[in-house]
């Protein structure tokens, strides 16, 4: 099981936030705190938007801040939200040709019992849980310009 990119930035951004509840941090200084390219970061931050996740505020003032749904969700929920592909392995060839195990084939539905185990083992903490570290209210706030 491996989280793509996009899903662990997702993750990144709440649990810094979640650390601030209170501060609205531009996506300049998200990326900047967790290390992630500005124009990532508010792909994700529109993501997270449209899942309830953060409150966005537009314009020069503007900012993200972490939503309540935000702090209470779970991370599994919240992969699951995030997830784009229907399996975890494809039965096609590159041809177009199916697989020729396919139809005997366990392996796919395995895979997949396995990924619901995986985010239901997620499920058992929230975001708020997570963030509970002291190690990240300590983050450095970069400058931005």
């Amino acid at each position: 099981m491996r989280v793509n990119a996009f899903s662990d930035g997702c993750l990144r951004i709440l649990m810094v936030l979640a650390a601030r509840p209170e501060e609205q941090l531009t996506t300049r200084q998200i990326a900047g705190l967790i290390d992630i390219p500005y124009n990532q970061v508010s792909k994700a931050v529109l993501r997270l938007g449209q899942l309830g996740l953060v409150d966005i505020q537009r314009g020069r003032t503007g900012g993200v801040r972490i939503s309540t749904t935000g702090l209470d969700a779970r991370p599994g929920s919240i992969l699951r939200s995030l997830d784009e592909q229907p399996d975890i392995v494809e039965c096609v060839r590159a041809d177009g040709s199916a697989c020729p195990l396919i139809a005997g084939c366990r392996l796919r539905t395995a895979f997949n019992r396995a990924r619901q185990a995986f985010y239901d083992d997620l499920d058992h903490t929230s975001i708020r849980e997570l963030s509970a570290s002291p190690g990240l209210t300590r983050l450095p706030m970069p400058r931005v310009p």
